[in-house]
């Protein structure tokens, strides 16, 4: 079979630790070989990937370096049969193209959640502590406390909203608790009190939070919903992050909260397109403490990716059914609630 993989490209000398390149592939090159199957390794994720939809069988990328599959793309692969997420996430994917065109979409659950939840944890903490300010003076030689302490909050005894309380959701609640704060969540699928966490209607987490955490699935419903119309109800001063998908929160509309100081700050990883044009205006926005997709891609998360895919391919070659918690698209439908709940 023909396997093709998109990973973000070897650059630089100091990536020795990297699995998830085009260099190491998650260990996929000696794994296929042995097996006997033909791997391409892309690092361009339009017109190299093109390349090769007429007679590839599988196709695996990485959310943070995704592969586009649209419903184009995916009409024009006959032979696609699988599509593994080497993460989280596979909102990269048309999904109903992919019904419709009976490919397979899996993903390796529960390989970054940890990571992920640490990252938004510290997201949290950067802003409220003002630390971007903090560390720019450092760097740039001043010492103005004034400055940078007319913005820095303690966590205790804040409202942290978290929108999505699935495994990455929950885990930051965890985290979150030992700083003394009132947690509070909505998920249309988890509805109800939780342990440390008490279910509330959106509006309510929208209006009533000081910060707010999405950990939420890229879906029809979750698309551009943090817009204007949402995003001026959000508190005066208060902080979103965003770990999640880049396409979750409207591009121009938060830039333009934040350039209105309605909204003191904005942190993430996420970005849309990926990878982000240079001109992308969050690069550029005031108060924001945005990183590279890379929150999930800790080298503990990366060995768990690897395991992961190749556990999948092994189903696949085998004929074996997959992990049930892994399945995204099977058998002609949507079988992940997160990827159908309204």
């Amino acid at each position: 079979m023909k396997i093709v993989a998109l990973f973000p490209e070897t650059t630089g000398s100091n990536t020795e630790n990297q699995l998830l390149n085009t260099e190491k592939a998650i260990g996929l090159k000696p794994f296929l070989q042995e097996k006997g199957h033909e791997l391409v390794i892309l690092n361009n994720n339009e017109k190299d990937l093109d390349a090769h939809l007429a007679d590839m069988d599988v196709v695996i990328s990485a959310p943070f370096y995704p592969a586009y599959m649209t419903k184009e793309r995916l009409n024009n692969a006959p032979n696609l049969k699988l599509a593994i997420t080497a993460g989280v996430g596979s909102d990269h994917v048309d999904l109903d193209a992919a019904v419709e065109n009976e490919v397979t979409v899996v993903e390796v659950t529960g390989s970054n959640t940890v990571s992920v939840a640490e990252h938004a944890v510290m997201d949290i903490l950067i802003l409220l502590r003002n630390f971007l300010e903090g560390h720019r003076q450092a760097e740039e030689g001043e010492w103005n406390l004034s400055q940078v302490g007319n913005h820095a909050h303690d966590l205790q005894h804040k409202t942290v909203g978290i929108f999505g309380f699935g495994r990455i959701g929950q885990l930051v609640a965890e985290r979150l608790a030992p700083f003394d704060v009132t947690i509070q969540h909505y998920d249309p699928m988890n509805q109800k009190d939780m342990k440390g966490s008490t279910f509330v209607p959106f509006d309510k987490l929208v209006k009533t939070s000081d910060v707010i955490t999405i950990h939420a699935p890229l879906t029809h419903s979750t698309d551009n919903l943090f817009d204007k119309e949402v995003l001026s109800q959000m508190k005066q001063g208060s902080y979103l992050i965003n770990t999640a998908r880049g396409k979750i929160v409207n591009t121009d509309d938060l830039t333009e909260m934040i350039e209105s100081n309605h909204i003191q700050g904005y942190a993430g990883d996420v970005w849309y397109p990926q990878p982000a044009p240079a001109d992308h205006p969050w690069r550029t926005m005031p108060r924001q403490a945005m990183t590279v997709h890379y929150s999930g891609m800790t080298l503990e998360a990366q060995a768990r990716i690897e395991e992961g895919v190749k556990d999948i391919l092994t189903r696949f070659f085998e004929e074996k059914p997959f992990q049930e918690k892994d399945v995204i698209v099977d058998g002609g439908k949507i079988a992940s609630s997160s990827y159908t709940a309204e």
